[in-house]
């Protein structure tokens, strides 16, 4: 996807970052600097790490996602402007960045035609700047959101483009992309696929040094990918009858490692959790699990968040005669409708 053809996809008002309040009531386009310095890079960079902040804690919606797709607009807008040569590589990365972080937002509010689009303008984007560790991260996300539209096969293929020149990228990087592999293997019910997927994660992992990842790799460290590849394995109990303890494990461990600048990764991991007990051990249990995943996805405007409640509450139903999975079906209920 082209500068052009992104622009005439978004039919969002072009604004400039330098004052977001005034953003959110801008009526008209704004206008773009004439030519591009090293201010206009430190501020996309800048602008891509807070909507990475806010999307995160309060999830993709309301004025996070608004903010974000104008902010978007600007950003690609610069791409039309004079560049100095040595500083257009910086203004590609960075508005490379700000597309996957926009394309993350419109993702967790089910925006899946503009998600995907700016993953794709992000990757080629990154490419055009020579930055492997920014394309890597537009196909892990891709590949997420293809699993997540029930197209494993498609996600498959974006995680295997990421992995292209797999020695260019850290080990953390590596480690993100086998897991979306497993994710995908989990989704087709691949029990063998998945499980090796999830084994090459691990060993990537373990070889993870922090100080040789990009910064905005930071958020990929123990709870992220123990929840990321639990993922997978949750699909393996649904679809394929196998051991919940493996899911389960990884997933407590998610929930116990994610911050509160996490919130929403935390939630989602605490209510698969929930969601895998109920299915396939104690409903008490997983009722009380339950009843914390919902304290903190009521706070969130994530769509992701909401169906996974929605997953938990089917198989809730199912425990009809259990006071304790009634009461949360119930909650759930009223919930994700509100």
């Amino acid at each position: 996807m082209d500068r052009r053809a992104f622009l005439q996809v978004s039919g969002l008002a072009a604004i400039t970052p330098i004052d977001l309040a005034q953003a959110a009531f801008a009526p008209t386009e704004m206008t773009l600097p004439a030519s591009i310095g090293a201010q206009d890079v430190v501020q996309v960079q800048e602008v891509a790490t807070a909507i990475s902040g806010w999307d995160n804690k309060f999830g993709g919606g309301g004025m996070v996602g608004d903010v974000a797709g104008r902010a978007m607009q600007w950003a690609a807008g610069l791409l039309g402007a004079a560049c100095p040569e040595h500083i257009r590589p910086g203004l590609l990365a960075a508005v490379s960045r700000l597309g996957i972080v926009v394309g993350a937002s419109a993702f967790d509010t089910y925006n899946h035609p503009y998600a995907a689009g700016t993953f794709l303008f992000a990757a080629d984007r990154a490419e055009e700047a020579g930055d492997w560790h920014l394309r890597a991260k537009a196909y892990s996300y891709l590949a997420r959101q293809s699993v997540w539209l029930g197209q494993p096969d498609d996600g498959l293929t974006h995680a295997e483009k990421g992995l292209v020149r797999a020695d260019r990228l850290t080990a953390t990087e590596r480690a993100m992309l086998h897991t979306a592999r497993a994710r995908a293997f989990g989704k087709m019910g691949n029990v063998r696929d998945c499980m090796a997927a999830v084994g090459e994660a691990d060993e990537a992992f373990s070889h993870a040094r922090p100080t040789d990842d990009p910064p905005w790799m930071a958020y990929y460290d123990e709870a992220q990918h123990n929840g990321d590849t639990a993922h997978g394995l949750f699909d393996l109990v649904i679809l394929a009858d196998q051991d919940p303890g493996r899911a389960a494990r990884r997933f407590d461990t998610a929930v116990k490692g994610h911050s509160d600048a996490y919130k929403r990764s935390r939630a989602i991991s605490r209510t698969k959790l929930a969601a895998l007990i109920m299915a396939k051990g104690d409903p008490r249990q997983a009722a009380a699990i339950g009843h914390d995943a919902l304290d903190e996805v009521g706070r969130l405007t994530s769509r992701r968040a909401a169906d996974d409640l929605r997953q938990l509450g089917a198989f809730a139903a199912k425990h009809n005669k259990v006071a304790e999975a009634i009461v949360l079906q119930e909650r759930i209920a009223t919930t994700v409708s509100a």
